[in-house]
């Protein structure tokens, strides 16, 4: 089938690199432009235009349906469209440019998480299952009819970004099984049921830790906010990025601790919420690598009286 290819980020890259094998034709790959990275602000591609660049693929950057776009895509020919988080709506005019329209492969069970940032929110909101849909593209947000879904646990330690990970992979089968349906007719699409819930894309905001919210909640919070936007506390001004953190042994001898408070048993670091102490198992203090919370507390004169804010 000719295909045209939408995506931006690595967990789009194991999508292409399966339809190319699946013997697809991909007519072209539509990207957003190239953004400054790093600490130099360097123009660099997307993960999937550098990707596509590799497979020799024709490759249209753009962070917008413009008309010329638009014109662009339409004159492929191509007979369906595939969207892995390309990052920009598709707009009416350009629905149409692939002859069966365009479909995506969205991390959540819709009509559940519509939006952006699906697996996160699931994190965030303590979810123990999530999965993935593929659905038909409509100009509404994720409300388009389905032609497939996918369920897939989250285990207890899973971030934001190890989930996006396992997703990618297994998304990136379920996809070109669901395509394979579509080319040869046998697969139809069904509309949406059940209530719709929204997922915004995450921002500086979710950053901040709820210290005083329930020890799950909390827990939960950081996993989702992994590793971006990040989770972040304020040390005497300074900002503490919070990488691991795990619920304590049901045996362990864990100190009464108020929110935000700091405590130590033995090698053991804890941190007080609003139902009990959670495990601090690795941060990074501004300016300095990441490293076992331990480790960090051990080298602060005022640990004995340190509150997380």
């Amino acid at each position: 089938m000719r295909l045209v290819f939408a995506g931006t980020p690595t967990t789009a890259v194991p999508s292409l690199d399966a339809l190319v094998d699946d013997g697809h034709e991909i007519v072209a790959v539509l990207t957003r432009d190239d953004a400054k990275v790093g600490r130099s602000r360097a123009l660099t591609p997307s993960p999937v235009a550098a990707r596509a660049h590799e497979l020799g693929l024709h490759v249209i950057k753009s962070n917008r349906m413009t008309p010329e776009v638009t014109e662009e895509l339409t004159g492929l020919g191509a007979e369906l469209g595939v969207i892995v988080a390309y990052g920009a709506l598709i707009d009416a005019a350009t629905l149409t440019a692939p002859s069966l329209g365009w479909i995506n492969l969205h991390f959540s069970l819709l009509p559940d998480l519509r939006g952006a940032a699906p697996a996160q929110r699931a994190v965030m909101r303590g979810d123990t299952t999530t999965g993935m849909t593929i659905f038909q593209l409509t100009a509404g947000l994720d409300e388009g009819p389905i032609f497939a879904v996918q369920h897939s646990p989250i285990g207890e330690e899973e971030t934001a970004g190890d989930l996006l990970e396992r997703l990618a992979g297994e998304g990136a089968a379920f996809l070109t099984r669901t395509v394979g349906a579509i080319c040869s007719g046998t697969l139809s699409a069904e509309p949406q049921t059940g209530e719709a819930t929204f997922a915004p894309k995450l921002g500086k905001h979710d950053s901040i830790i709820d210290w005083a919210a329930p020890l799950d909640l909390v827990e939960a919070h950081i996993r989702g906010v992994t590793p971006e936007p990040g989770a972040v506390a304020q040390v005497d001004g300074q900002p503490l990025r919070i990488l691991r953190v795990a619920r304590p042994d049901v045996a362990a001898d864990a100190p009464t601790l108020t929110p935000g408070q700091l405590g130590a048993v033995g090698k053991d670091v804890f941190v007080g919420t609003g139902t009990g102490p959670l495990r601090l198992l690795s941060v990074q203090p501004a300016g300095k690598k990441p490293m076992p919370a331990r480790d960090w507390l051990r080298g602060r004169r005022d640990a004995a009286t340190l509150v997380l804010a």
